[in-house]
């Protein structure tokens, strides 16, 4: 036998093991026939058996069919590439399913009236009122922690990463790792032990101030580890090859950081803050003990009670009215587009920048 004819032998051999391109679309077609013949025949159970038994079916009818003609190994790779499909099925299933019930029921209140109104002096049982004053709220709460955290926060991962050694950068990362899994009411109480009830007095002639900025500050609390873990994990990611660079050339250290490092990092640096940005606009217990809520516009946030969507939400939530929860709803979808918002607007400028230089 020639070299030829023996490759030739050798390429037909190998396309005859191989399963056509539309037999896992068919077992798996098969596999919902035969689950939900198993289920609805004989009333098992109802959609989410039938969507667990096909799954099941699908696995070992593809498994043994790619083991027929595939072999063994090819066998077990389609069984683990399928495990990996549906494990991001599932991932994704309850996020979608949250986003399509929040754009049903929210989109039923959510108008220009809706972000252009408040609550005061409107009742449960009435069928008006809107969120701009949790809206203005939020903004202030989160903007103000993003301004105190963000250089605390990348200042903070620099020092880690770039200056510190020894004993101290370690005790500052264990902290930090600490204060990732504070609870968002501990942060709250001790805003209003400290900033409440000792510090605020002195400058309202001896009355606690509750206010939006103490709502801030306890955000603040909240955003602070989030903000140095990413940022110092985008620093460590960044090769040695350019600060060595840098160094050869005679840069200064503070010059590398500031103009090589920081922006060779910005993407990631940006995605951490506006998720440390994300997790302050939902919080609510902090903006219910230190700002106690307020049903009228405050544009003031160092002075008076303040609102925020997060407690528009669970206020709404709450209330026995037949015209609450579809406040509650629309309210919950005006908080995820604004976060959406600020956080499309945040990478694009990040990305703008990173062009530009």
């Amino acid at each position: 036998m020639t070299v030829a004819s023996h490759s030739a032998r050798t390429r037909s051999t190998l396309k005859a093991r191989r399963l056509p391109s539309w037999a896992p679309a068919a077992v798996g077609l098969g596999a919902i026939v035969v689950a939900a013949l198993a289920v609805y025949l004989p009333s098992l159970g109802g959609p989410v058996l039938t969507g667990v038994t096909a799954a099941l079916v699908f696995l070992v009818g593809l498994a043994a069919l790619s083991a027929f003609v595939e072999g063994g190994r090819a066998a077990r790779n389609r069984i683990a590439t399928s495990l990996v499909y549906a494990a991001f099925v599932l991932a994704l299933a309850p996020l979608l399913s949250m986003a399509f019930t929040l754009l049903s029921k929210g989109t039923e209140r959510l108008s220009p009236y809706f972000l252009q109104v408040s609550m005061r002096n409107v009742s449960a049982f009435d069928n008006a009122g809107g969120a701009y004053h949790a809206i203005i709220g939020t903004l202030q709460q989160a903007g103000i922690a993003t301004l105190i955290t963000v250089p605390l926060g990348v200042f903070g991962a620099i020092y880690i990463v770039e200056y510190g050694r020894g004993r101290l950068a370690t005790l500052i990362r264990f902290f930090v790792d600490v204060m990732t899994g504070i609870p968002s009411i501990v942060a709250g109480l001790f805003i209003l032990a400290f900033w409440v009830l000792i510090v605020s007095p002195h400058f309202n002639h001896g009355r606690p101030e509750y206010s939006g900025f103490a709502a801030a500050l306890a955000l603040s609390v909240l955003m602070l580890p989030t903000v140095v873990r990413s940022t110092e994990e985008m620093l460590r990611l960044v090769p040695s090859a350019l600060r060595e660079g840098a160094y050869a050339l005679g840069i200064p250290k503070w010059k590398t950081i500031t103009k090589i490092v920081l922006p060779t990092a910005a993407s990631g640096i940006v995605t951490g803050i506006m998720l440390a940005v994300a997790r302050a606009c939902g919080e609510t217990a902090p903006v219910i003990l230190v700002a106690l809520g307020n049903p009228a516009i405050n544009l003031n946030p160092f002075s008076g009670g303040q609102s925020s969507l997060s407690l528009y939400v669970y206020e709404q939530a709450g209330t026995a009215s037949k015209y609450a929860p579809g406040r509650a709803w629309a309210g919950a979808l005006t908080l995820v587009v604004l976060v959406l918002t600020l956080t499309v607007a945040a990478k694009l400028l990040a990305r703008r920048n990173k062009l530009g230089r």
